[in-house]
């Protein structure tokens, strides 16, 4: 008679139990009788590879039928029928434990990375500094960006002509060698090829066997109208030369704009301060505002015009991206005092002193928040 436990037994669970149930008490079982959670414990181990042995069987639906049908006697020498322990279970339910314990392909059930998958190229940045100018209506400009591109003398083979790379004996191309170690199968990357699969013999003079030289690729730019300081430009397929027939990477173009001497810019909108004299603001006055365009906007100014009043001035800012509107520049008015007067104007401000009354009393903090809420 087989001394072997009921596999239901085993992993607690009945006959009726659903495929979902029986790889949840499999996982809580793993969890609790991994041999790396409890080094040294022979019994634990063995439980360990009790219940894996459990779960190839009872998560396999046609093995599962046949254990139902005829118990371990139905098996034969597949799975838990005889023989021993076989390691090669693992390789069924490697996704189970690495859920629980990360080990991913180390029982050997996971994808390989074959060196003979393609690679993308990296991607790579360049920044550019533009005028404040340039930002806001456009421009063109010529990059030089160095970059891995794929050597032509091998055409990116690494090889030296007339001969190729070879699949290397170690791994027998897969890139990964695998290791026994107890009943544990461990994948590692191959140390001859590098987990590339392949090796070359016959480098190539021009790249050394890389397959890529470095070069420096000459690019023309269209930098859109409206551009702000920070903003990214992506031109796909202008980074790094791909490797074993990858695509290239993408180049991102980072910008830096200067800052103007004049405005001062907020997303679409332009702010400027423009100082105007005591009689200009009391009498009221045309003024001549410069615009980004070089050229200037007339305003005028109505007389009792107070310091620190905004006009607006609609659409001389900064060109919205992906469309012809504006924003709007707003102009702030500074009533500047001169510093020092000559006799005569000292007696004529001192005659309209006498004419003016004025209250110095401060100023409510309510209208000061109101203007606020104005302008901001």
């Amino acid at each position: 008679m087989n001394g072997k436990r009921d596999f239901y037994e085993v992993l607690g669970v009945s006959k009726t139990s659903s495929d979902q149930e029986i790889k949840s008490a499999y996982r809580k079982m793993a969890l609790q009788h991994h041999p790396d959670r409890n080094p040294g414990n022979k019994e634990a181990e063995d439980k360990f590879k009790e219940a894996a042995e459990a779960y190839s069987v009872l998560s396999d639906a046609q093995k599962r039928a046949q254990y139902d049908r005829f118990g371990h006697a139905g098996l034969g020498a597949s799975a838990g029928g005889g023989g021993g322990f076989d390691p090669s279970v693992f390789s069924d339910f490697s996704d189970v434990l690495g859920d629980i314990f990360g080990f991913g392909d180390i029982f050997g059930g996971g994808s390989r990375r074959g060196g003979s998958r393609a690679q993308r190229g990296a991607d790579l940045r360049y920044d550019l500094e533009l005028t404040f100018e340039e930002a806001a209506f456009g421009t063109s400009n010529k990059i030089k960006v160095p970059r891995h591109e794929a050597c032509s003398k091998c055409e990116g083979s690494g090889a030296a002509s007339g001969s190729g790379p070879t699949t290397c004996p170690t791994c027998n191309g897969h890139g990964q060698v695998r290791y026994q170690q107890g009943f544990f199968s461990i994948t590692r990357t191959c140390n001859q090829c590098q987990g590339n699969g392949r090796i070359i013999k016959n480098r190539c003079a021009t790249c050394q066997g890389e397959g890529h030289i470095v070069a420096e690729k000459t690019l023309e730019l269209k930098i859109p109208a409206g551009v702000d300081n920070g903003s990214k430009l992506r031109i796909t397929g202008e980074g790094d030369a791909g490797s074993k027939g990858g695509p290239a990477g993408d180049l991102y173009v980072v910008l830096h704009v200067q800052e103007h001497e004049f405005f001062e810019r907020r997303e679409h909108d332009l702010y400027c301060h423009v100082p105007v004299s005591f009689p200009q603001a009391a009498l009221g006055a045309e003024m001549s505002i410069p615009t980004l365009e070089r050229g200037e906007e007339k305003l005028s100014m109505p007389a009792g015009t107070q310091t620190g009043s905004t006009f607006k001035i609609k659409g001389r800012g900064i060109s919205k991206r992906g469309g012809a509107a504006r924003g709007d520049l707003y102009v702030t008015v500074d009533v500047v005092v001169p510093a020092k007067l000559t006799r005569e104007q000292k007696e004529l401000l001192t005659k309209l002193a006498g004419t003016i009354d004025a209250e110095n009393k401060p100023i409510q903090k309510k209208i000061l928040e109101r203007v606020k809420e104005i302008f901001s």
